[in-house]
């Protein structure tokens, strides 16, 4: 921005506010590495046509939809509607422009580059979608559910209430509004990182499971979630072995199924139970700790003695 230069104006309906358009703030305070209103934009509520009309960007009001424009309304005939014809809420007008954006600005610039338009995607299916049917109307599974722990109903809470002084006057709300917004500009940073890890988490795992030895067997240097992964890929995995956060090495059996209590190779019936001294004697591990009596997981106090109670395992099956 150049020095003296007016601030872009970012603009939206007064009144009452929703999700939609608080998610769609957030949004491009993300991709538009916005600060606090009033320091580098300024932010509008209002219902005056000259000022929708003068407005930088302009959201959930002013009856056009124009994206080379800025214009993000949904209410006008002829409004865009997903392509199962589920009609967007400006938060899903906004995110289709400005989403991948968003999210890349809370990754790490290589994290944006390898999962900014998967999680991206994840989110306008996930969240953006079900923004945009709350606010239209749309119901699921022939009839509007209320849930008092949605992020819809969070925001609606956070209006002033009838009888509060800061809902009257031609600021009413605005407060609120921002408050509003920082709160959903976190939970969408806290999703956006649990799906950030997700995906980390795929690629570590596929990158260890590549190098292992023994394609029955994943090593896995830190400990992180890999059975979602194992089964989305199909990995003939038997035993997953990871560090576990007291300094042992867990041996952990794959069930056949996600969900699943049972083991697709148990370990051997004669381990079950067994700690420390008898485990040892049992297995020739010097090192190792305990089976669990359902002989779904085993420890050793390292990698090389948890490799070993899982050789050992292979061996008794073959």
């Amino acid at each position: 921005m150049q020095p003296n230069a007016p601030l872009p104006v970012l603009a939206t309906h007064s009144g009452k506010f929703h999700c939609d358009e608080i998610f769609a703030y957030a949004v491009l305070r993300l991709a538009l590495a916005l600060g606090a209103a009033g320091s580098d934009h300024r932010l509008i509520r209002t219902r005056k046509a000259e000022l929708i009309e003068a407005a930088d960007i302009v959201w959930d009001v002013g009856g056009v939809f124009d994206a080379e424009t800025n214009r993000f309304d949904h209410h006008q005939r002829g409004a865009p509607v997903r392509a199962d014809g589920t009609p967007f809420s400006s938060a899903g007008l906004v995110w289709r422009v400005y989403g991948p954006r968003a999210v890349a600005a809370l990754l790490t610039p290589q994290d944006a580059t390898d999962f900014a338009e998967a999680i991206a995607a994840e989110i306008d299916e996930g969240m953006v979608r079900r923004i945009d049917e709350l606010d239209n109307g749309i119901a699921i599974d022939g009839k509007l559910k209320s849930d008092t722990l949605s992020l819809g109903k969070l925001v609606e809470d956070c209006n002033p209430s009838w009888d509060d002084p800061a809902s009257q006057g031609p600021q009413a709300g605005d407060a609120a509004f921002l408050g509003a917004a920082d709160m959903v500009q976190g939970v969408l940073a806290r999703r956006v990182e649990s799906l950030r890890a997700r995906h980390q988490a795929a690629q570590s795992v596929l990158s260890a499971y590549a190098q292992g030895a023994d394609k029955r067997i994943l090593v896995l240097e830190r400990g992180m979630p890999w059975k979602n992964i194992v089964f989305a890929h199909e990995l003939p995995v038997l035993f997953t072995i990871s560090p576990a956060s007291n300094g042992n090495w867990m041996l952990d059996t794959v069930p056949p199924e996600p969900g699943s209590f049972e083991q697709r190779l148990p370990l051997p019936a004669n381990w079950a139970g067994l700690q420390n001294d008898e485990l040892a004697a049992e297995t020739g591990v010097p090192d190792a700790v305990f089976v669990h009596l359902r002989r779904f997981v085993a420890a050793a106090k390292s990698q090389a003695g948890a490799l070993a109670l899982a050789h050992l395992a292979l061996k008794r099956d073959a």
